[in-house]
């Protein structure tokens, strides 16, 4: 009996030992109030240009092909597209404004016809205007910005991760992942822009010219642009805040004048 009591109380004080050293170092994880709220405000950055980048890939209003005006028609053509689908309208030349030389802005009322790629269930190319696309380029674009939509993801899991369990090494990881998907997100716009370079040079063999073509970019490539900077922005934030603190004791301090 006795011997059993000693090791029973040798096991208990191995628990309580073990037990002392879990709870330290998960205090030793924990992050600092201030430290979290930094966190938090980065990431309230950074959702913002994840919501931009969802809004981006989502929509179809990456760019605008106009017809020009005709004199003998009350009608016009104009189409807009972007990474999945292509809609063409007819407007009526009375609602498009006096001084545009073009049919459009897209947004006008018309008949619309909204079709979404066969490049990427057929392998067709789609014609657009008498013009044909490059699916190559097309499809390079698209995965190029749904790997960046993965990668951003994957950055905000690893900040939730921090925020809920102070795994504080994850948090280079995040920043790794936003600066990755914010180049990826600007590389894909670059590549859709010779996409739509390669569309306005392939005419289709067909009878008849091909009619002139004006092209401007729309609102959802700007949001596209704005998401790649501001997930760059986040992303730098987030690793100057996963440096070590002994870094910024490396930095020269201003002496007061005397």
């Amino acid at each position: 009996m006795m011997w059993s009591n000693f090791f029973m109380q040798e096991e208990d004080r191995r628990r309580a030992a073990a037990g002392r050293r879990r709870a330290q170092g998960q205090k030793g994880v924990l992050l600092t109030p201030e430290q979290e709220g930094k966190i938090k405000l980065v990431l309230l950055v950074v959702s913002i240009g994840a919501t931009l980048a969802v809004l981006a890939v989502g929509t179809e209003f990456w760019v605008e092909l106009n017809t020009y005006k005709a004199n003998s028609s009350a009608v016009c053509d104009a189409a807009h597209l972007g990474l999945w689908k292509v809609c063409t309208k007819r407007l009526w030349l009375a609602d498009v404004p006096e001084g545009r030389e073009t049919c459009g802005p897209a947004e006008l009322p018309g008949e619309a016809n909204c079709t979404y790629f066969k490049f990427f269930t057929t392998g067709e190319n789609a014609r657009i205007f008498q013009r044909t696309t490059k699916k190559e380029v097309n499809i390079a674009a698209a995965v190029i910005a749904v790997l960046g939509l993965v990668v951003m993801a994957l950055g905000c899991l690893c900040v939730i991760m921090v925020l809920s369990k102070g795994a504080e090494f994850l948090l280079r990881v995040g920043a790794v992942c936003f600066v990755l998907s914010g180049l990826l997100l600007l590389v894909s716009l670059e590549v859709f822009r010779h996409a739509v370079r390669a569309l306005l040079q392939g005419a289709a063999p067909e009878p008849g010219p091909a009619p002139r073509l004006a092209y401007e970019y729309s609102w959802s490539l700007g949001c596209g642009v704005a998401a790649g900077l501001v997930l760059l922005l986040g992303g730098s934030c987030f690793l100057l805040l996963s440096l070590p603190s002994w870094t910024w004791s490396l930095c020269p301090k201003r002496t007061p004048a005397t």
